[in-house]
């Protein structure tokens, strides 16, 4: 082999150890996990006590005004987040028009509710209190009434937050937020595996993991919540859903009868954009989309690879992004049910 076939040779052994070096790059940049910091408002600040305070209001169902609902009825912290319904039951009974997201890992999204109509988790923990069909309070002046005639709470609030008066909807609403910013799960299989434990996933959970990047998935499912890259409070990251439409689907499951994020802002180019929803624990979550239409994960696959991609996936091919989207369900920090500031000797909630 004459010098310039031998450096001609080691040209290409080199090229080709820098080709694979950089898709080992791009593959683990695809995939992220949780930062340790967790994104909050600089004028709320996380206490031990907003905390404690927090998990008692979250799990307090004299919230609302009969008395029967709580934020743990709709998203359940001793599940996956959520009530597994394709609409959320509020006061009497009644149904909401979307399928609650999930909580956990909530913190992490830029935007809240799947329309975006909350900057923070602050903004959404005021819209349910008096939605008519959730928790039906009239107003935030009756939630807060209704808390100061609970002395346990009165106290709490002081702790939590300084001085008298400390009972208001805006301390309600950030102890809340301080209860949910600490429901993260971590250390999924997905997160080992991008973390360098190369037996964290099975074969089958790889495929699924090359496939949602080359089939086209991660485009929206980025970011280490995989809802999108990491953004500041109050930007929000949206698609269209449905994107090419498909009668078939569309006659089945009505996905575009809720016109989204277009309910929100009126605009025209708003219809039918949704916050994309987080990938961690989906194996956990449904039924599945804004309206909670779709019963298996399965099924879900096929819809968002026909709907968003215009794809229709191999069964072995769904199999496998199904096996991998099972590696992002996370460790559950234990929940302990609180005990609730008592109001004695009298009614407080009306029937």
């Amino acid at each position: 082999m004459n010098l310039s076939k031998i450096v001609q040779a080691r040209k290409t052994w080199l090229l080709g150890m820098l080709a694979g070096a950089l898709a080992l790059s791009a593959q683990v940049l695809a995939f992220e996990v949780l930062p340790q910091q967790i994104p909050t408002p600089p004028e709320n600040p996380s206490t031990s006590a907003k905390v404690t305070l927090g998990r008692k209001l979250y799990f307090d169902p004299r919230l609302s005004a009969n008395g029967t609902v709580s934020c743990n009825s709709c998203h359940n912290v001793m599940a996956a987040g959520e009530d597994g319904r394709p609409q959320s039951v509020g006061i009497n009974g009644q149904k909401g028009g979307r399928s609650s997201p999930t909580v956990w890992n909530a913190a992490f999204l830029s935007v809240q509710f799947w329309d975006g109509r909350a900057n923070t988790l602050e903004d959404q923990a005021k819209g349910p209190l008096t939605n008519p069909i959730e928790m039906g309070m009239p107003s935030h002046d009756a939630v807060v009434k209704r808390i100061k005639q609970i002395p346990g709470y009165v106290k709490e609030f002081e702790q939590a937050f300084g001085g008298k008066d400390a009972v208001t909807i805006d301390h309600l609403a950030q102890a809340i937020a301080a209860y949910e910013r600490t429901l993260v799960t971590r250390n999924s299989p997905v997160d080992r595996y991008v973390a360098g434990d190369k037996k964290a996933l099975n074969a089958q959970q790889v495929r699924g993991m090359e496939l949602v990047k080359t089939v086209g998935c991660v485009a929206c499912h980025s970011g280490p919540n995989y809802a999108g890259p990491a953004l500041p409070l109050g930007t929000g990251f949206y698609q269209k859903f449905p994107m090419f439409a498909d009668a078939t689907l569309e006659a089945k499951y009505a996905f575009s009868k809720d016109l989204g994020r277009f309910e929100v802002t009126k605009q025209v180019g708003d219809k039918n954009m949704f916050r994309v929803p987080t990938w961690r624990n989906v194996a956990l979550t449904a039924p599945y989309f804004h309206n909670g239409a779709v019963k298996t994960l399965d099924e879900a696959v096929r819809v968002m690879a026909k709907t968003q991609l215009n794809r229709t996936l191999k069964d072995t091919e769904v199999a496998d992004i199904v096996a991998f989207l099972n590696g992002l369900t996370g460790e559950f920090p234990k929940q302990e049910m609180p005990r609730l500031p008592a109001y004695a000797n009298q009614q407080i909630v009306s029937d």
